[in-house]
């Protein structure tokens, strides 16, 4: 039977959910508060210049993959992918860095270059991690997250002493030198946790990043957005923009309808992969299921200070993506997740998308990405932001030995409060909730709500997690519980 479905939000969550359910012959209209679709993953274009505003890393070819399968079709049928060599470059200080090269066998060389007897042990390394990334990303988080049983198979039985030791341990039992420590800590920061608080199972993220490789849509992640709209629009799914959902109506405990602009509109079902927290006050107290000291006690993934800046000249000795880790990298972390405040050296991560896509710059020119991870619910005002560019641009001038300060057309900064205003979201946060032992699969906020039938939720902070390619799946999962119900 069709139903008539109102999905909050377009992230890539709400998208991936909307091409499902519209193939199961729903009547689907997506609602988005803001001019754009995208979500986190909007474009921001001025002056020649082009940038993502979110995600910036395309990891996972394989779920995207499965994603248009789904369909019958291929990424390549809605945009093209570039594989990035070096995927990206980790700088520690002046002309100090190590490029991480598209393939294992190169970076294995580097690692023996660097540490006697490492190649072998990043071998062994990248194996279990390709086996945790076969269970993983293939089965589990293809799961809804309703029952513990979920993660209960013969392949995670045998692996379950990774489920009680972590992933900084677990490195530094195989690894001595600290800058390589630090590059094999650095992708499960994607999931949102500290090294030393994310299981050890979760080292499939190292296989994601060396087995698999970094690629770059060719005119940067909104390709992505762009074709998942295409496909969705193919399977008759309607789009509404600077749409703001005011509340959910609610009768007789179903879900029955928003309020859009003051204006109310019935539905059958309602899926929401809008921030969580803030979908929960678009509903009466009674209706939530959970509560603002629940919220409170969750681990949450960063918040982020973002600068996108327009260069009149290109950038040398630099890379398409780059991390600086020129200053303590475990202090860092505890200014983030244990004591949280503005960082006194921050960590920092640039992206020159032009240097891969033409089109992101004009001629000459080069456009810069700048992100600070920040603990979520931080103090944020312009003098801050300021302070910390300072902090950041002087830095990359002495570690790259140019000055580019003066070669700054327009600089947009973007932090907390703009993700709170921009995207509701939970202390500010960009990531969502992270992935610690306590908030996996079937720990995390439901799929379903449990006192309101007919209401969905879907994104970062339900199954299976953090990310782009979780986002995907989680889109399928919220789809395919609709259609049980």
């Amino acid at each position: 039977m069709t139903k008539t479905i109102a999905i909050i939000g377009s992230g890539f969550s709400s998208l991936a959910a909307s091409c499902y359910l519209a193939k199961q012959g729903n009547k689907v209209t997506i609602y988005e508060k803001n001019p754009t679709i995208g979500g986190r993953a909007r474009q921001f274009k001025k002056d020649g210049f082009t940038f993502d505003m979110g995600p910036s890393w395309y990891w996972m070819p394989d779920v995207f993959e499965r994603f248009f399968q789904d369909f019958e079709k291929k990424p390549a049928d809605y945009y093209e992918l570039i594989k990035l060599n070096p995927a990206y470059r980790v700088y520690f200080g002046i002309d100090d860095f190590i490029s991480i090269y598209d393939n294992l066998e190169d970076i294995k060389s580097k690692f023996e270059e660097i540490e006697k007897g490492s190649g072998k042990q990043l071998d062994t390394f990248i194996k279990q991690a390709k086996s945790n990334y076969d269970i993983a990303i293939k089965d589990l988080v293809y799961r809804p997250g309703v029952s513990p049983l979920e993660l209960i198979t013969k392949e995670t039985a045998l692996k379950l002493n990774q489920f009680f030791s972590n992933v900084s341990s677990d490195i530094r039992k195989k690894f001595k030198n600290e800058r390589l420590v630090q590059i094999l800590e650095f992708p499960v920061l994607f999931l949102g946790a500290k090294p030393s608080k994310t299981p050890s199972f979760y080292n499939f993220m190292n296989y994601a990043d060396f087995g698999l490789g970094t690629w770059h849509p060719k005119t940067g992640m909104f390709d992505v957005i762009r074709g998942i709209e295409k496909l969705a629009l193919e399977l008759g799914v309607t789009f509404k923009t600077n749409a703001s959902i005011e509340k959910i109506i609610v009768e007789n405990k179903t879900a029955s309808g928003i309020i859009v602009n003051g204006e109310t509109i019935k539905a059958d079902i309602i899926l929401s992969g809008a921030d969580y927290h803030h979908t929960e006050t678009l509903l009466e107290k009674e209706h939530r299921v959970y509560s603002e000291k629940y919220w409170q006690s969750r681990t949450f993934a960063p918040s982020s200070l973002l600068f996108f800046i327009g260069f009149n000249k290109k950038i040398e000795n630099i890379s398409h993506h780059a991390l600086f880790f020129d200053t303590d990298f475990n202090q860092h972390a505890i200014d983030i997740y244990d004591d949280p405040k503005w960082p006194k050296n921050p960590l920092f991560y640039a992206n020159f998308p032009s240097k891969t896509d033409p089109t992101a710059a004009p001629d000459g020119m080069e456009s810069g990405f700048f992100l600070i991870p920040l603990a979520p619910g931080i103090e944020d005002n312009q003098q801050l932001r300021e302070e910390y560019f300072e902090k950041i641009i002087t830095r990359f001038e002495d570690v790259t030995q140019q000055k580019i300060k003066n070669n700054i057309i327009f600089k947009k900064s973007f932090c907390k409060n703009d993700f709170v205003t921009d995207y509701n979201a939970y202390k500010g946060n960009a990531y969502g909730m992270a992935n610690t032992l306590l908030q996996t699969a079937f720990l995390r906020p439901k799929l379903k709500s449990k006192k309101v039938r007919n209401l969905y939720f879907t994104g970062q902070l339900t199954v299976p997690g953090p990310g782009v390619p979780p986002a995907l799946i989680s889109g399928k999962l919220a789809a395919e519980l609709i259609q049980k119900s």
